[in-house]
């Protein structure tokens, strides 16, 4: 770091003074004067990052504890990408005297794996524009000043694994009423297994539909304040991924019951209400939650509703009335004979079929349409349509894209974990796999001696510098000793 400091001061405050000047004479380049003072402040950031991983690669080639485990092999040159740009630095090759592996000791210590060129700030910074636009602008958003490849994006995002961990309360939430919304987005697949897979039916139409999944669990809805016309939902916890298969799906719903048990004291709810639009998928949580109650989406409702009588004309809307009148306080008869009725007065195939279509519909999810309409004052309004919109569509079908089946996995999971405002560094840091205790982890740290001696170099090499950093305790002294703390480790 002080060779850097010193650098600046030589050469980096001219250039200041120069980019200075050349704005004081044209005022009007107001740009050119915020992106040099910019460009020259990220330069000495790199300088200082590379200077400080030398001088900890240095303080292991003179270790005498070190050299008690471990000889040197040879120095390489590394560039990691950070979120401030790239950064190039020599690194040393060891080998262990006892089991002859060789290693980079400066990367154990770092908590870098083998082949690891992107620093958990630059991942994290790229993670953020990934959830929210694509690949290939993730890759230019990595850093201020340096890109990766939309296929190294696309690699760590298919290599994230999400434990679905949140943050327990000390005491269980009692609560009411519990509601559960749950629909699906629709994404394309370039591939099922593999490229070339797809098969394309008589019409031209390939087979290459991913149903993604979200739940999402909340305590009711409010105001957004107290003179708002828009509603919010309250403490929502989403859930979203392909989960394909009936297996998959019942590890979803264990997820969403595991988080329910955890935050609420359940003995207490009086109902936990579904609301959905009738799909298999979704009514398969009633048998892994217990004292579930499906309630039909007031979408879906409506949305059939509108197809059996939109070909009615003047007639349509008191067709409907009558049609929810024997939803709401008829039978099933009597809501058949509503129906006959209106197919007596329907005309041409395609009418009769959504008449059709819509009874069967309705007739099939009976118990939860009366539910809907019958308990208003609990039921709550189901947004799940403008969720989906939000949560996935927007990043995952609104344009034209392909998915292979883990990215779309992935993303949907990323999705939901940027929604329950979850931190991105900190799960770049869950990724990491705890590296092994290399042989030679006996050895102590660096004598104060040695320390001693080393700040005395420093102090020589320093000179008028060091007039105008004084401090109570030497920076660098502290510095050798912590990371000695970490030499120690390995």
């Amino acid at each position: 770091m002080i060779k850097s400091i010193q650098h600046f001061e030589e050469k980096g405050i001219n250039k200041l003074e120069n980019v200075i000047n050349d704005f004081i004479k044209n005022p009007e380049d107001m740009a050119s004067f915020v992106y040099s003072i910019r460009d020259n402040v990220i330069q000495l950031g790199l300088n200082i990052i590379q200077e400080t991983l030398e001088d900890c690669d240095e303080m292991l080639r003179s270790s005498g504890k070190r050299k008690a485990n471990w000889q040197i092999v040879r120095r390489d040159d590394k560039a990691l990408t950070t979120s401030l740009g790239c950064v190039n630095f020599r690194k040393t090759l060891f080998i262990n005297k006892e089991t002859k592996s060789r290693e980079y000791l400066l990367d154990r210590i770092l908590g870098i794996e083998d082949h690891e060129r992107i620093t958990e700030d630059a991942e994290a910074k790229m993670l953020d524009e990934a959830v929210e636009t694509s690949y290939r602008k993730a890759g230019n958003e990595v850093s201020i000043s340096d890109s990766v490849s939309k296929q190294t994006v696309k690699n760590k995002i298919h290599q994230l694994k999400f434990d679905n961990e949140y943050e327990k309360p000390k005491v269980k939430k009692k609560v009411d009423y519990l509601y559960i919304d749950a629909d699906e987005d629709h994404v394309s697949l370039q591939f099922h297994a593999k490229k070339g897979d797809l098969t394309e039916n008589e019409w031209h139409q390939k087979n290459n539909c991913l149903i993604t999944k979200m739940i999402y669990v909340y305590e009711g809805i409010e105001k957004e304040a107290p003179k708002s016309k828009r509603n919010r939902l309250i403490n929502p916890r989403y859930f979203c991924g392909a989960y394909a298969g009936t297996e998959e799906n019942i590890v979803l719903w264990d997820e969403v019951y595991q988080y329910l048990d955890a935050t609420y004291d359940l003995d207490h709810v009086k109902k936990i209400y579904l609301n959905a639009d009738g799909g298999a998928w979704i009514k398969a949580g009633k048998k892994r939650i217990a004292g579930i109650t499906f309630v039909l989406d007031e979408f879906h409702l409506k949305k059939y509703m509108l197809r059996a009588t939109s070909h009615m004309l003047d007639s349509a809307e008191d067709a409907r009335k009558q049609m929810q009148d024997a939803m709401k306080n008829g039978t099933k008869p009597e809501f058949e004979e509503v129906m006959k009725r209106i197919l007596n007065v329907t005309q041409g195939d395609a009418a009769i079929k959504r008449v059709t279509e819509s009874k069967t519909y309705i007739l099939s999810n009976w118990s939860a349409i009366k539910v809907r309409l019958n308990d208003r004052k609990e039921v709550k309004g189901c947004s799940a349509e403008g969720h989906v919109s939000h949560v996935l569509s927007s990043r995952m079908s609104s344009r034209p894209m392909g998915w292979s089946q883990t990215g779309a996995d992935s993303m949907a999971h990323l999705r939901a974990y940027i929604w329950n405002n979850g931190n991105m560094l900190e799960l770049v840091r869950k990724q990491k796999q705890p590296l092994k205790m290399a042989v030679g982890a006996e050895y102590e740290i660096l004598s104060s001696a040695q320390m001693l001696h080393s700040e005395r170099n420093k102090h020589y090499q320093l000179g008028k510098y060091l007039e105008s950093m004084s401090h109570s305790v030497s920076t660098e002294v502290k510095k050798y000793a912590w990371f000695n703390s970490h030499i120690w480790g390995l």
